[in-house]
């Protein structure tokens, strides 16, 4: 048995960057699965349950806009993190305005990004029991994780602050009881094959799934995980 909500999500720009492009980052015209159910695990997670979206609302028009992100160009090493596990001491941080030797910043680049702008999505998803046991009984309780995931949602909680893609870009969000929602889209429109979710199943070299959404009338009905439309 699952149990589904249904929450608003909007904010000034999102970025759900399409993987074939390898240096600047392009924004898919709407959310991947993916995306939205990080957005639901920041509100609400548990490693007894898992967050399946079935539907994603497109309320305001697809717009883009072109803009210049400063981004880390490096990242801690793995012998850095052993050193600084070993003494206790060695930092385990990194600066993006850090210098180098000859005075110039040695962590920070610049990249154009194609970013969607005044974005408003419904998300509707569902979640199913994983069948991890842990030391609380009531975990395996799916009415309870649906009653905290509801009052989260009401009252604006969240483990973290959730976000459109990129951490720059906050999402706004609160539950929705009715079924109405708005859209200004008619008509039938293909998006093309997009990014699905990454199967971890082999944690050591996870795969990406993709699909092939279409919006109808601003709507896309998105397929379980487990069907023949998600493909590795």
């Amino acid at each position: 048995m699952s149990y589904g909500i249904r929450i608003k999500a909007w904010g000034e720009r999102a970025c759900f960057t399409r993987p074939e492009m390898k240096v600047e980052r392009v924004s898919y015209d709407v959310p991947t699965p993916s995306s939205v159910r990080g957005i639901l695990e920041a509100i609400y997670w548990k490693p007894s349950i898992r967050w399946v979206v079935s539907k994603i609302i497109v309320q305001n028009p697809i717009s883009f806009e072109n803009i210049r992100r400063n981004e880390l160009s490096n990242k801690l090493g793995k012998n850095d993190i052993t050193k600084a596990m070993r003494d206790g001491e060695s930092r385990v941080e990194i600066f993006i305005d850090e210098l180098d030797k000859k005075g110039k910043l040695k962590n920070r680049q610049q990249r154009a990004s194609m970013v969607l702008k005044n974005v408003s999505y419904i998300f509707e998803a569902f979640f199913e029991m994983t069948g991890v046991k842990s030391e609380k009984k009531d975990d395996q309780n799916p009415q309870k994780h649906l009653e905290i995931f509801t009052r989260r949602a009401q009252k604006g909680q969240c483990f973290h602050q959730a976000y459109f893609g990129c951490r720059e870009f906050p999402v706004n969000f609160e539950w929705v009881d009715n079924d109405e929602a708005s859209t200004q889209f008619q008509g039938e429109r293909d998006l093309g094959w997009m990014l699905y979710d990454m199967d971890f199943k082999n944690k050591k070299d996870p795969k990406p799934l993709f699909y092939r959404p279409k919006m109808i009338n601003g709507i896309i009905d998105v397929p379980h995980y487990k069907s023949g439309e998600v493909i590795g």
